[in-house]
């Protein structure tokens, strides 16, 4: 019998994440790509002393100003956070994150973007470390082991290894197979990839079989649960061209 896959709440489908929990949370400048229901739910679940690795730390102001992980610093759960863009773009509109970090409420590990990508592919593949140019002789080499290859120099970054990620998605069919649009396919595929489970929100749930194998860009094999959304956003999930052509 094939293994059901899909979960009717986002409160049942983040019940079992304890405190403590290292999650990925796909997101990248704005809620294209933000599992927007699945972080309401796990604010409601209360789990504290999460470490959160996305590429954000929630509610930076370059897009919309909507309620995405942000909402888990206001909260008062995450411990720890490993993002490239902590902060608010505006210097005064400083973010949960960025307050609790300077009071050093939340420690932040600061991760270029490319190298962030990577730490988390690498996590997935089962690659332990990686060698790369980005932030030699900057404070983010502090601390790293370094090397010297074909005469340039290198840091070695460690790889990222999560128990949850949190995702978004366009569609999935039964056994888990992922599509993406858009601004979803930035980090959430190699989050998806990479933890021991993955929890994807999805607009549409298929029967499987009604996905083109050559759409599917995560396997059903690395996702655990599905939950389809019910319910319109308060916000645009795309870049529709109306809604901007008003704004």
């Amino acid at each position: 019998m094939a293994l059901n896959k899909i979960v009717n709440t986002f409160d049942e489908a983040v019940a079992d994440i304890p405190d403590g929990a290292i999650i990925l949370v796909g997101n990248f400048a704005g809620p294209g790509g933000t599992p927007f229901y699945l972080i309401q739910a796990l604010r409601k679940k209360g789990s504290r002393n999460l470490t959160i690795v996305a590429n954000t730390a929630g509610g930076i102001g370059l897009t919309l100003d909507y309620d995405d992980h942000r909402i888990l610093y206001e909260n008062k759960q995450v411990k720890k956070v490993i993002a490239s863009f902590p902060f608010s773009a505006s210097a005064s509109k400083p973010t949960a994150a960025e307050n609790q970090i300077r009071a050093k409420e939340v420690e932040l590990d600061l991760v270029p973007q490319g190298t962030l990508a990577e730490r988390i592919r690498c996590g997935a593949a089962g690659i332990p470390a990686f060698y790369t140019s980005t932030g030699y002789g900057t404070v983010i080499a502090e601390g790293k082991e370094t090397r010297d290859f074909d005469g340039k120099h290198y840091i070695m970054e460690r790889a990222i290894k999560a128990d949850y990620a949190l995702v978004r998605a366009y569609k999935a069919d039964m056994k888990g197979n992922l599509v993406f649009r858009g601004t979803m396919r930035q980090f959430n595929p190699i989050m998806a990839m990479n933890a021991r489970i993955t929890i994807a929100e999805v607009d549409e749930i298929v029967p499987a079989g009604n996905i083109d194998p050559e759409a599917v860009v995560v396997p059903g094999i690395f996702v655990k649960r599905i939950v389809k959304i019910q319910q319109p956003l308060p916000f645009p999930r795309n870049l529709n061209r109306n809604f901007w052509a008003k704004a």
